[in-house]
């Protein structure tokens, strides 16, 4: 029986890992849930799971992680204010099963330097895909990773062809349903280049051997590459409940989590290049990438505002990643990592990205 905490439980992630504990009820128990700002939707959870022990906002979720003992604290938390929490999961000694991203990626050298080996577990899709094809073989085997994209819902257009359009046409994926900062971010593929420093940071493996392929139909969740040639794939129907079982329980698997492909019938999977010039944000990605720092924080930022910006109507769509590549270049890093300065070099971001949009 294992004891879990769920960070940002009302959220996507959140309600899909109480589905799986729900149908697992000898193998989970809650002992903590904790929500951003849906206090009526956690009361009910709390009511449903006879949980106790419950938390609203990152801080009071980060007190909540700190108080209660727990094997597997699961992150689903939006944004990099979901830092705190994941430090707090790894100073307990818990599993960090990790959904929120952008911890990893802003803070990136704290994170690695308390979690011990092994005792992260990714819950995005792609790169719970890349954990489980490691397990085919040894560190240095590997030659390359590669994570899939579906492509958003602007695969195959041109640049020219996206200089109009719409938040309504940029939410609409045709994949994930998700909420309107990763929906957006997978419009301008700004996830994916997120989706790369996590895989630096997670797998250590060289941003020169970590490459991204468009793959619509989002079967094959990521794969990875051996010195021998072969390569081995992750593939299952697009549910996020089966990277979450493995996050609540790794490496162990849950039966009948999810449904499996059906190899009866005759079915296509296609791969295509990613257009670097119409999708500048995976390039850009990895400049941040490699000057680490406060720049991943930075450029995190950056994009929340200017994806707000975006949908309040301020910019255009092709502006997002472009303010994004004006504040980076602006940024001059911090010579000390630390969650001060990550903080600073983030209220600074979002300042200098306000100023730019405003001035535009």
């Amino acid at each position: 029986m294992r004891r879990v905490i769920i960070l940002g439980s009302t959220g996507s992630i959140g309600t899909q890992a109480l589905d799986v504990i729900r149908a697992n009820p000898e193998r989970f128990e809650i002992v903590g849930l904790a929500a951003g700002r849906d206090s009526e939707g956690l009361a009910a959870q709390a009511e449903a799971f006879s949980v106790d022990e419950t938390a609203l906002g990152a801080d009071d979720a980060e007190r909540l992680v700190r108080g209660v003992e727990a094997d597997v604290v699961l992150n689903g938390i939006t944004g990099s204010v979901g830092l705190g929490p994941t430090m707090a999961a790894l100073e307990s000694g818990a599993t960090l099963a990790l959904a929120n991203k952008e911890s990893l990626i802003v803070g990136g050298d704290l994170v690695k330097r308390v979690a011990r080996p092994g005792q992260i577990v990714p819950v995005d899709s792609e790169h719970s895909a890349i954990a489980q094809a490691l397990r085919a073989g040894e560190a240095s085997e590997v030659r390359r990773l590669v994570l899939t994209a579906s492509g958003g819902p602007f695969r195959g257009r041109r640049r020219a062809q996206l200089e109009n359009v719409t938040p309504a046409e940029a939410l609409a994926h045709p994949t994930w349903d998700m909420g309107r900062v990763v929906t957006t971010n997978s419009a301008t593929l700004v996830n994916k280049g997120l989706e790369v420093i996590e895989a630096h940071i997670l797998f250590d493996v060289p941003y020169e051997r970590i490459d991204v392929v468009v793959h619509p139909q989002s079967i094959v969740h990521s794969l990875v590459e051996f010195v021998d040639g072969s390569s081995i794939v992750q593939a299952s129907p697009p549910d996020m409940r089966l990277p979450i079982s493995l996050g609540l329980d790794w490496p162990n698997r849950v039966a009948g989590v999810g449904r499996p492909l059906d190899w009866t019938t005759a079915s296509s999977w296609t791969f295509e290049p990613l257009d670097a010039e119409a999708f500048p944000a995976l390039d850009l990605a990895k400049v941040v990438g490699r000057a680490g720092g406060t720049f991943p924080a930075v450029f995190n930022a950056a994009n929340e505002e200017a994806v707000d910006a975006f949908h309040d109507g301020a910019i255009r769509y092709l502006e997002i990643v472009e303010t994004v590549r004006r504040v980076v270049d602006a940024h001059e890093g911090a010579e000390d990592v630390n969650r001060e300065t990550l903080a600073d070099a983030e209220d600074w971001a979002r300042r200098t990205a306000r100023s730019l949009i405003a001035a535009r």
